[in-house]
Formats: structure tokens, C-alpha cells, sequence
């Protein structure tokens, strides 16, 4: 089975609760669900949120769209995901986050067929970046994230769900898909309130749904000054601060065993 797992939560740092603000009438969580449900090579859609109080409403809403979810660790995302794949026996995961409500549904598929048709353990287009922000897809086989799952220590492969592949990928055979320029200077993912403004641009003057890459492209075309709006955003901060805390992990670890000896 191949599962779509949308890993939400509303505890984000930067913007907190950014997966249920709205875009129109509709939150970011609604988009990221009817971009994903245009996909036609995936089974199954599953929404992977925490046990904490304040997940709450992202169950009670994925609810109303008759959409399954799981809920895990707060913090450790790997084991979330471990554990959500178990239940629903997915044996080939599509890894997407809430954060990116418009997420390309024939991207998605382009790159499940390159997994399927292949036989790697991991597929994604965000390892070497050319795609934009926000149009992420990471595909990763059951036994793989069983493997990741099994060993990672650092916080960074816990909280990320797929550093320790790619720290390890003389042990899994990992794939890159470039876009045919290198066009990751734009981005409409959501961190900030910037971000936001961008994207309920986007949603507002585009009509057709789902609204894939070159829809966006053609309006950045025709408005480039749509995307001054959040160009000098840093990538990836969230993953950045977790390499930091692999640093102290690392430390702290080296000094109990100075203390063992």
C-alpha cells in the first residue's frame, strides 16, 4: 500500500498554528488535503499529529473531511511515523508536511512512479534543492524508515524523520529528483506570516484546483512582485536548529562516557 503521511501539529515555533489559519474560508490543513486527494497513485491519506491537548482540533477537522489520523510523539516525528506506517501497513510512505498547502499532486505521483519503477529506499526532490519551497516530496520504503527507526540517536533524525537515511546513504540506495532548472529561490511553503500573505495571494488569484507548479510559475511571470513578498526568508531554520542540538547531544554524550572511564 502506498500512504500519504501529512505529518500537522499546532505548536509550530515560528508561526504557531499556522497549519489551522486560513487561507480563504478554508484553513492550510484543507489545501494541503484536496491538493493530496488529486493524486492517483496514492492508496491512502493519513494526517499524523501528536497526542498533546492542542492536537486536538487538527483531529476534530481532518474528521470533518473523512480523512484518517494518526496521533504520536510531540517530538519524535521518526517514531510517529514508525508507528503510523505499522498500524495502517503502509509499505511505501509519501512523507509530506502540513506547511505546504500547495503541494503539486502530479509532482506527487511523478515521483511515486520513479519509486515504484526503481528500487530504491528513498526518492525525494528537497535532498539537492532546484524545486521551489514548498513543493517537498520524500518516498521512502517501509523497511527503510524500520531501519531509521531502529537506530538514530541524534535529534535532528528523530525529529526530522529522514536525516539518518541520507547520514547514511552508503547504506540505502537514495534518489534525487532535479527540476529542470534550478528555481528554489521561490518558495510558498509556510513559516511566517510573510509566507502566509504569499500564499493566500496565490490561493486568491488562481482559480482552477488543484493549483499545481506552472499555474504558480505562470503568475510569477506575469506578477514577479508577488514573490518580494517573502524572498529573503532563511531555508530550512527548523532542521538548522536541530543540528545545533545534535552539537550539545554529541557533547553531552562524549562527556558521560569521559565520566564512565
Amino acid at each position: 500500500m502506498i500512504g500519504c503521511i501529512i505529518q500537522a501539529r499546532i505548536g509550530s515555533t515560528r508561526l504557531p498554528g499556522k497549519v489551522m489559519l486560513n487561507l480563504d474560508e478554508n484553513p492550510v490543513l484543507y489545501y494541503v488535503l484536496e491538493q493530496l486527494r488529486s493524486c492517483k497513485l496514492v492508496d491512502k491519506i493519513i494526517v499524523a499529529t501528536t497526542t498533546l491537548d492542542e492536537d486536538d482540533v487538527i483531529e476534530n477537522f481532518v474528521a470533518t473531511m473523512k480523512v484518517d489520523v494518526f496521533r504520536g510523539s510531540s517530538n519524535d516525528v521518526l517514531d510517529r511515523y514508525y508507528q503510523c506506517a505499522k498500524e495502517f501497513s503502509i509499505d511505501t510512505i509519501v512523507r509530506i508536511t502540513a506547511d505546504n498547502p500547495l503541494i503539486d499532486p502530479t509532482i506527487v505521483d511523478d515521483l511515486i512512479k520513479k519509486f515504484i519503477s526503481n528500487s530504491y529506499d528513498c526518492l525525494t526532490n528537497a535532498y539537492v534543492r532546484t524545486f521551489p519551497y514548498g513543493t517537498e516530496v520524500e518516498i521512502f520504503s517501509f523497511e527503510s524508515l524500520e531501519k531509521a527507526w531502529t537506530n538514530a540517536i541524534k535529534p535532528s533524525e528523530r525529529e526530522h524523520v529522514t536525516p539518518y537515511l541520507y547520514n547514511n546513504s552508503d547504506n540505502f540506495k537514495i534518489f534525487n529528483v532535479e527540476y529542470p532548472k534550478n528555481i528554489s529561490n521561490f518558495r510558498w511553503t509556510i513559516d511566517h506570516e510573510n509566507d502566509l500573505t504569499l500564499v493566500k495571494l496565490i490561493v486568491s488569484k488562481i482559480k482552477k484546483r488543484p493549483i499545481l507548479i506552472n499555474d504558480i510559475l505562470d503568475l510569477l511571470s506575469k506578477e514577479p512582485e508577488l514573490f518580494e513578498i517573502n524572498k529573503n526568508q532563511i531555508p530550512n531554520e527548523g532542521y538548522q536548529k536541530s543540528l545545533k542540538e545534535d552539537e550539545e547531544y554529541l557533547k553531552s554524550r562524549k562527556k558521560d562516557r569521559e565520566n564512565h572511564e
